[in-house]
């Protein structure tokens, strides 16, 4: 699979499933702007991907401001020759906790990285694909969207909100010759992971039927696909990475 020239924008490529993305796509032959947070993370990314020849380049980006998202699409647009031709929303967060213990500050900011950031950057560079008549959307929701998830609930609401954005947006995007889809991993070995408590994880272990966690290249695996052209012809598609765990979900 082959993205040779094409212009790509990861979010949270600093780590996780977003690094993998991110470096997995610039293989493919795209230029990369991997958008994150993380300014040192973003930063090291960029070298690692620069001492292998490959084309990255980290452009700060905040998705609970406004001001940085909309910064951040002008700047990679005016980089990019005026579009993009792969958008991946990679970007996530979220921990652990009862729901009854939330407090409403953390619910904005589960809601404002996994759902309204995303949207809001979608936005601002859906009108150059429209253009174009051509683009591929990739958002990352999580399995947890799909089934819930014991002390996510929030965290599920907003993934779950994400599964029904691919498919709203999907449906209006086909027109313009933009296909939208979306992937929803399962346990993953990432940063966000392994901050979950041991007793949870090893838990996740026993229900998966491979008996092991996704490692963030298999995920990257999936996203590649329907950022390439092998899947011109799918839209509006959700598809679960997680090894079985919610394969009756």
């Amino acid at each position: 699979m082959k993205l040779d020239g094409k212009k790509a924008i990861v979010t949270g490529g600093a780590s996780g499933i977003g690094k993998a993305t991110t470096l997995e796509l610039a293989r493919a032959g795209a230029q990369v702007f991997l958008g994150d947070v993380d300014e040192a993370g973003g930063t090291a990314v960029q070298k690692e991907a620069h001492a292998a020849g490959l084309k990255v380049d980290y452009v700060k980006l905040d998705l609970t401001n406004e001001t940085s998202i909309d910064q951040f699409a002008a700047d990679v647009l005016k980089r990019a020759g005026g579009r993009v031709d792969v958008l991946v929303n990679a970007a996530g967060w979220g921990k652990v906790q009862p729901f009854v213990d939330n407090p409403p500050e953390f619910w904005d900011q589960v809601l404002a990285i996994n759902l309204k950031g995303p949207i809001r950057l979608t936005q601002k560079l859906l009108p150059s694909m429209f253009e174009a008549r051509a683009g591929k959307i990739v958002n990352i929701s999580s399995d947890a969207g799909r089934v819930g998830s014991l002390g996510e609930t929030v965290y599920a609401a907003a993934k779950g909100g994400v599964i029904a954005f691919t498919k709203s947006l999907a449906r209006e995007a086909a027109r313009f010759g933009v296909n939208v889809n979306c992937v929803c991993p399962g346990p993953t070995d990432t940063p966000l992971y392994n901050r979950v408590p041991e007793k949870i994880r090893e838990a996740f272990v026993r229900a998966i039927p491979f008996r092991r966690v996704a490692q963030p290249k298999e995920i990257a695996d999936a996203i590649l696909f329907f950022a390439s052209n092998r899947s011109d012809y799918v839209t509006g598609q959700i598809l679960s990475v997680s090894g079985g765990l919610t394969l009756a979900g």
